[in-house]
């Protein structure tokens, strides 16, 4: 099986459907079809590619993007989005770990790109998508489709590295087939000319998730960088809108909506995940948009498929039992396993924390050329997530933090995420994380760094009381920091281990 076919199919069935949009240009199912056939060929041919070679991607969010991508299934090779944003020497660090064969990047990258490969022993082919090189791909006859194996891989999805070096999770056509049809299950039912606004990386979940919508007829309109401004404009131009966001993103539109009339406009579907949704900050985006969200939890191991909380879990009485549903990622996937356990993988009883593991047809093949990291997260078939969660009576899973996050005070655990959904009640936070610092006697201590709302103030004490009126005593931050903002990495992410690291600084 071939991944690309179910596009393929769809652009023969009705070629003059719009597939593309971005500033400059629209292409209709038959163009992206025509011109992805031709840039396999081009690569192929031209750039001596064989099949499987890896093709590192490396440009901002535009039509190239996904002409890119097509062309490498067409051609039987392996593509690797990397994120515009990293450094080319993060980016080099990608090409060389994946073995890559070319990297297809745009103009702006391409010098940064050539410094940091300047000194390979063997030249590897840079070509931006903005140059006649680029064209001249464009201009060789359509080559068939290559025929590939369901457990070929399809996309090598590089971790975004927050804790150590990135991994290469390697997704197959079969992976990304599932993670579809499990969209269609559990998402969304994607008609002819819906529409899916692009305004996160194209190299990760919004990229991801273009693929159930191509598949079938949608309309994918890309933005270079995300704006609130413009997908506000978005929800009013096109029918039937749905776009991917990290939960920050999502609170910066909360802001900049004031003054709007009908800022839901069109809105079809807001998937939302990447990172925790404070319930605070969810329910202003349910008074703002109305009961169109959709919660998912997945990783780039198994791509955005472990649960997921539907339209209908949004909805309630915000009673207590809504409220722990809101804070909760919802159930596992159509086809997907999940369970909580111990360390030697027992299952815990419900409502006890535990390690989130998962099995499922959209768990990752391993890690490229990692055989020991394959090892510690694939155990026995289920994919040890490294996140902490518990399960209750209903199926909801609830998590807690990554393993790496957790407290350890005197031997109790604090889970830094409860302490964030208390401190973000208060009017003047905007932003929270919290971390632990290190304890000579108990180990560590949880402390807070808190971003407040432009022109409110609060003091420390403020934010202890309320602590302290709603956590046990042992749970509440011993040191309070106010920065402007809270470092976040390239998909939105708040950087927990740049703070640890700014702490330490501070503390020697």
């Amino acid at each position: 099986m071939n991944l690309v076919q179910a596009f393929l199919n769809r652009a023969r069935n009705h070629p003059q459907l719009p597939a593309l949009s971005d500033s400059h240009q629209t292409l209709s199912y038959g163009e992206l079809a025509q011109r992805s056939h031709a840039l396999a060929a081009g690569l192929r041919q031209r750039c001596l590619l064989k099949r499987s070679d890896r093709v590192v991607m490396c440009m901002e969010n535009r039509v190239a993007f996904f002409e890119t991508l097509f062309a490498c299934w067409i051609a039987g090779l392996c593509p690797v989005p990397v994120n515009a944003k990293l450094h080319p020497k993060e980016v080099r660090h990608i090409a060389l770990d994946s073995q890559a064969s070319a990297l297809i990047c745009s103009d702006g990258l391409f010098n940064g790109l050539q410094l940091a490969l300047a000194d390979l022993p063997s030249a590897l082919p840079l070509i931006s998508v903005d140059t006649g090189s680029y064209m001249d791909l464009l201009s060789h006859h359509a080559m068939e489709v290559a025929p590939m194996q369901a457990n070929d891989i399809a996309w090598i999805f590089y971790t975004s590295g927050t804790t150590g070096v990135p991994k290469g999770a390697m997704l197959s056509h079969l992976n990304l087939m599932n993670m579809c049809l499990q969209y269609g299950a559990d998402i969304d039912c994607v008609q002819a000319g819906d529409t899916f606004l692009h305004v996160a990386p194209l190299s990760h979940g919004s990229g991801l998730y273009s693929l159930p919508h191509l598949f079938n007829g949608g309309h994918q309109v890309i933005e270079t960088t995300f704006n609130p401004d413009l997908v506000f404009q978005a929800l009013q131009r096109y029918q039937r809108v749905s776009f991917f966001a990290a939960p920050t993103m999502l609170t910066r539109m909360l802001r900049a909506s004031k003054g709007i009339a009908n800022p839901a406009g069109n809105l079809h579907t807001i998937t939302y995940g990447g990172g925790p949704m404070y319930v605070s900050d969810l329910l202003q985006s349910l008074d703002l948009f109305g009961p169109r969200m959709v919660q998912i939890y997945g990783q780039g191991e198994s791509p955005m498929t472990i649960t997921a909380l539907s339209r209908l879990d949004h909805q309630g009485q915000q009673d207590a039992a809504h409220l722990a549903r809101l804070a909760s990622c919802g159930t596992s996937r159509t086809g997907v396993d999940v369970r909580v356990v111990d360390d030697e993988g027992r299952d815990r009883p419900l409502g006890e924390p535990g390690e989130v593991v998962t099995r499922s047809a959209t768990r990752m093949l391993g890690y490229w050329n990692n055989p020991t990291a394959t090892a510690a997260a694939v155990r026995d078939d289920w994919l040890w997530t490294g996140d902490i969660g518990s399960i209750d009576e209903l199926g909801y899973l609830t998590l807690k933090d990554r393993s790496k996050d957790l407290i350890i005070r005197g031997g109790s655990n604090i889970y830094p995420r409860e302490i964030e959904e208390v401190l973000l009640h208060h009017p003047a936070v905007a932003e929270v994380s919290v971390i632990g610092m290190a304890h000579a006697d108990l180990g560590e201590e949880p402390v807070a760094f808190v971003v407040l709302r432009e022109g409110m103030r609060v003091t420390p004490q403020e934010l202890d009381q309320l602590c302290l009126d709603n956590l046990a005593r042992f749970k509440r931050p011993r040191d309070y920091f106010f920065p402007p903002d809270l470092p976040k990495n390239n998909y939105g992410k708040i950087l927990k281990t740049a703070l640890r690291q700014q702490l330490k600084q501070d503390k020697a």
